[in-house]
């Protein structure tokens, strides 16, 4: 699938059937996030994977939604303060944009394997990290709920609105 029809699939899907996702499906989706850009290329991220019903009890209490609570797994980015690039003339810390950048990997690697996901940045971060043993340089950034859509249709009945690319563009200069 060419990439602008997969980011065209892609959507936050929030109707999940109980089905467990193959150990394959879930180590592509890794894979690629794996293997997404970062500045300075220092990879300040780790993906915390939660399956087991404990943790996913865990991660319901942090964002207490019944929509979430049929996803047979969550893939939770988190970066590291301590590994991130800061850029030398501000100190700008580059964390959010790399675990963004391979948070989107996730979420078009599970949309190619007909894989709903989305991805949800409203949290309780503190319960969070005190519930899964987080250090205190690890932030956990986004909650990615993976698994079946609950119908495939999902995929083309989910709106997406998007402005005009000729809202969007500038060129040259403002």
């Amino acid at each position: 699938m060419k990439l602008l029809d997969l980011s065209r699939k892609r959507c936050s899907i929030r109707k999940y059937d109980s089905r467990p996702v193959e150990d394959e499906k879930l180590d592509y989706i890794l894979e690629t996030a794996r293997m997404a850009q970062s500045a300075v290329n220092y990879q300040p991220w780790y993906f915390l994977v939660i399956r087991q019903e404990a943790g996913r009890e865990n991660v319901c209490k942090c964002y207490p939604r019944e929509w979430m609570k049929p996803a047979p797994l969550y893939i939770v980015v988190c970066g590291d303060h301590q590994q991130s690039w800061k850029r030398p003339s501000d100190g700008k810390d580059h964390l959010d944009i790399d675990a963004g950048i391979a948070t989107e990997h996730i979420c078009l690697a599970a949309a190619e394997l007909d894989l709903g996901c989305c991805c949800v940045c409203n949290f309780d971060k503190e319960l969070f990290s005190k519930l899964f043993h987080l250090p205190e340089h690890i932030e956990p950034i986004a909650i990615m709920p993976v698994g079946y859509p609950t119908d495939p249709e999902l995929f083309n009945t989910t709106p997406k609105k998007r402005k005009p690319l000729e809202e969007l563009v500038i060129r040259e200069k403002f």
